[in-house]
């Protein structure tokens, strides 16, 4: 499976392709970091960002997009820069059909490192032990791109698992729950079933 990996962000927009193989084999295909000028007006910005993600979307061919999910961050503008970057890959990768998934910045960490709390450099240097790198993606967004790649296709079969689990536990409940109700419903009225 072929796996884009986005950090969103406006000024810096990590983007990185993993293919992953059998077990928890990786391999990096591309990574760069997309940039937009501070000082251009938003709608331009994104745009600019909505650009480079189609022609990686259409370069690439991924099976499915891994989002960092804007968590906390002190500086509400950011926050919402990074979130308004974040949509416009969904939005590019929902046009074509892709599923997006959003992973939270702990759950990228742990998938790669084994903390939640790793910090940048722990989670950069684990992402060039996992995927055979000389040199370090630089900067950090481009090295977590790749993490949100590799989080992605570790963590998304087993979250595909427990999906289908939790649905066919559903499915039973509520067939159980009828077959309870025609019981109680024949139990009070015996003669209605003849």
């Amino acid at each position: 499976m072929r796996v884009l990996g986005v950090d969103p962000g406006l000024t810096r927009c990590g983007l990185g392709v993993v293919d992953g193989g059998k077990g928890r084999a990786v391999r990096c295909v591309a990574v760069d970091v997309v940039r937009t000028p501070p000082d251009a007006d938003l709608a331009h910005r994104l745009l600019g960002i909505s650009d480079e993600v189609e022609r990686w979307l259409d370069k690439y061919k991924p099976a499915a997009v891994a989002v960092e999910r804007v968590f906390a961050q002190h500086n509400v503008r950011t926050a919402m820069g990074t979130a308004q970057a974040g949509g416009v890959v969904a939005l590019a990768a929902a046009r074509r059909g892709l599923p997006v998934v959003f992973h939270t910045p702990s759950e990228v960490k742990a998938a790669v490192s084994g903390s939640g709390r790793a910090d940048k450099a722990q989670v950069t240097a684990m992402v060039m032990r996992l995927l055979n790198l000389e040199v370090a993606p630089h900067p950090a967004d481009a090295a977590d791109a790749l993490a949100l790649a590799i989080c992605h296709l570790w963590r998304e079969p087993m979250r595909a698992r427990l999906a289908e689990a939790e649905a066919r536990a559903a499915e039973m409940a509520r067939t159980h729950k009828a077959r309870l109700a025609a019981a109680a419903k024949q139990a009070k009225n015996p003669g209605a079933a003849r």
